[in-house]
């Protein structure tokens, strides 16, 4: 078997696809623009390349799925903080823009440093790494803390919906531009060339990984992780977080659903400086008096709800059912259809197998004397479901973080995947064989009784929003 290659997708890919042509590797259809996550190294058919969002490189590497890997410290670290013995081994800091891990809290907190966070009980802390944030919040000691993991958008939650955020960040003044104070830094270093350790061992990756250490520059310390000393202070009265009665918050998505849901608000009659078709600010203002707005990533919403930090959410169907899936006692519910943000929920597999269906697909990976089914997907909850539903005998669910088009068909068997128009999955050579669920944009509540002085409001902004379902606006995602 060949060489086998893991680049990272988003910011940090152009940069990579530089430094690779500065080794003498020169990737074809890396960041031309293809949609396709599967480019190629010129002149070599033995090595192969697969595209994959930082996150998920290091769990490659450490499963052995890929020999090398390039990502950012932050997410190498996230993995072994928990996981420290996996086979993943640190080879080299690549020479490219460092980066950083802040713990920050918001601008008009009146903190400055750790000081003051010194015997504050009851701290909430979110973040996209939330082990560095455990391993932080256990080293400076912090009394009764809570870490909520977010799949984006840390920056947005404080102060209102958390104390503390973990954001990446080139610079301290980067920090403060997202409206927070920076009281720590918790990682900085470069992306990491990192390698499977019985990759190391028995293969040969000289093809890349001779002109990748040869490169000058970016040597730096192998950990780069800051972790606090404990802060020895008497106990305090936690933060002080006051959540008026008579406010209604309603959660705006980013992202793809961010034009549809924009259109919904425009036909629910709902005036939002900030946020619309073109863009969106963190916190649009609403002409409505007593409604505030806030956009996170429609993901986090069901949880958000949940937690009662948000009266109402546009978000997606898919989110919701996933939520639900994995709480499935949370009170929460779908309110309204709101008809938006449409696609469908499927179970995609390799255009190469001889197979239209679902049923067609089993009955060939039992022929083949397949042992076990390995589903990929960024809802895993709902692919596990979907799997067990469908009496897959023996399946190993690959939780990924997106860039899932690439996984299938050498790291997955199967995808369950959004789809739309289908054509990301043709440029990708994959099929839909099942189509199970038709996903659209819907408006989330909780199912708790709400303080009176909010239940007119609410009731009002829900009927706004059934009248706009009812001729929902044309949306892609």
């Amino acid at each position: 078997m060949g060489l086998k290659l893991a680049l990272p997708a988003g910011q940090l890919a152009r940069p990579t696809d530089e430094l690779l042509r500065q080794a003498g590797l020169t990737v074809l259809g890396y960041t031309d623009g293809s949609r396709s996550y599967r480019p190629r190294l010129g002149g070599r058919r033995d090595v192969l390349l697969r595209v994959f969002r930082e996150k998920d490189i290091p769990i490659q590497i450490a499963l052995g799925n890929y020999d090398l890997g390039i990502c950012s410290l932050a997410w190498l670290k996230e993995l072994l903080t928990r996981y420290p013995s996996e086979a993943v081994v640190q080879l080299r800091a690549l020479p490219l823009s460092p980066s950083s891990l802040y713990v920050a809290a918001a601008s008009d907190s009146g903190l400055t440093s750790l000081d003051g966070l010194a015997g504050v009980p009851g701290l909430r802390l979110v973040s996209e790494q939330p082990n560095l944030t455990e391993a932080f919040a256990l080293s400076a000691r912090l009394p009764a803390y809570r870490v909520f993991p977010v799949s984006g958008a840390a920056e947005a939650y404080p102060p209102e919906d958390a104390d503390l955020a973990v954001v990446a960040a080139s610079s301290e003044e980067e920090v403060r531009e997202q409206g927070l104070t920076p009281l720590y830094r918790l990682l900085v270093g470069s992306p990491w060339l990192i390698a499977h350790r019985r990759s190391l061992e028995g293969k040969d990756l000289s093809t890349v990984l001779d002109p990748l250490m040869a490169l000058e520059g970016g040597r730096q310390p192998e950990d780069g992780l800051e972790l606090p000393a404990a802060l020895a202070a008497p106990p305090r009265p936690p933060l002080a977080t006051e959540r008026s009665a008579t406010i209604v918050r309603l959660g705006l998505p980013d992202g793809h659903q961010q034009p549809s849901a924009a259109a919904i608000l425009r036909a629910a009659g709902l005036s939002c400086q900030g946020y619309d078709e073109q863009g969106w600010v963190r916190r649009p203002r609403s002409s409505l008096e007593g409604l505030e707005l806030k956009v996170i990533r429609p993901q986090d919403m069901p949880q958000q709800v949940a937690l009662g930090n948000f009266d109402l959410v546009v978000s997606g169907r898919d989110c919701l059912m996933e939520h639900l899936l994995q709480f499935p006692g949370s009170p929460v519910e779908e309110v309204v259809d709101l008809g938006g943000g449409q696609f469908d929920l499927s179970a995609v597999v390799s255009e190469d197998l001889p197979v239209d269906n679902l049923a067609e697909v089993v009955e060939l990976w039992r022929r083949q004397g397949l042992k076990v089914i390995r589903v990929a997907s960024e809802f895993p909850a709902i692919a596990d479901h979907y799997a067990r539903q469908n009496h897959f005998w023996r399946y190993q669910l690959i939780p990924i973080s997106g860039a899932s088009e690439g996984f299938v068909p050498e790291d997955a068997d199967v995808l369950i995947e959004g789809v739309q128009t289908g054509r990301t999955l043709a440029e990708n050579k994959l099929k839909t064989i099942d189509r199970f669920l038709h996903s659209t944009s819907c408006l989330i509540a909780s199912k708790r009784r709400p303080p009176p002085g909010k239940a007119e409001l609410l009731s009002q902004l829900i009927e706004r929003f059934r009248r706009a379902g009812s001729s929902p606006p044309a949306a892609n995602r």
